[in-house]
């Protein structure tokens, strides 16, 4: 093999590993509307009236009713709203109700989940007041969000996938990427 071959095929096997290795976050997924949240996405209201607009703290009652979400990039202002799986439940809860591990990943006693249910992909919740849980009305699986989101009852295999918060310039703002696979696992 020449010298000149050789020079070529290192600079192709570089840049492939370079690309291969590159930036994870946007290995993640090329279309940004379909990309799951990263640090520093603003949460936006997901329906309703104010679809689309930033969600600040006061928009949650203590213990009131949850709120659905999709992450924002603040630069682009592109929502990521083309992949069900970046579906956001939000509830407001006592910070002295929270888990340790749970108040550390809140902002304000507001705490972020995924919204797709862990067991078959529903992503419709009913909030029981009484017992600030949230149960999949598909299956009657019921997670508490005060600690994790993890299960109480019903088919889910795991906890809800949680989304650290924090807010900046008044706005709720997602901290780091979700912890855990949103989504459910198919039958195999």
């Amino acid at each position: 093999m020449n010298d000149d071959r050789r020079t070529v095929l290192k600079a192709a096997l570089g840049l492939g590993l370079g690309l291969a290795l590159g930036d994870p976050a946007r290995a993640q997924d090329p279309e940004p509307r379909r990309a799951r949240p990263r640090p520093g996405d603003r949460l936006v209201f997901a329906s309703g009236p104010r679809k689309g607009k930033s969600i600040r703290p006061r928009d949650l009652s203590p213990n009131g009713e949850p709120l659905t979400a999709w992450p924002m990039d603040p630069r682009t202002k592109i929502v990521r709203d083309d992949s069900r799986l970046n579906e956001i439940l939000l509830l407001r809860l006592e910070p002295a109700d929270l888990s340790d591990e749970t108040r550390a990943r809140s902002a304000e006693g507001i705490v972020a989940y995924s919204a797709v249910c862990t067991h078959t992909g529903c992503d419709v919740w009913e909030w029981h007041a009484a017992t600030k849980t949230v149960k999949c009305p598909c299956h009657f699986s019921v997670f508490d969000p005060k600690d994790g989101a993890r299960v109480l009852d019903g088919p889910a295999p795991r906890r809800l996938p949680a989304l650290p918060l924090e807010v900046a310039d008044g706005v709720l703002t997602a901290a780091g990427e979700f912890v855990g696979r949103p989504g459910f696992q198919p039958a195999g």
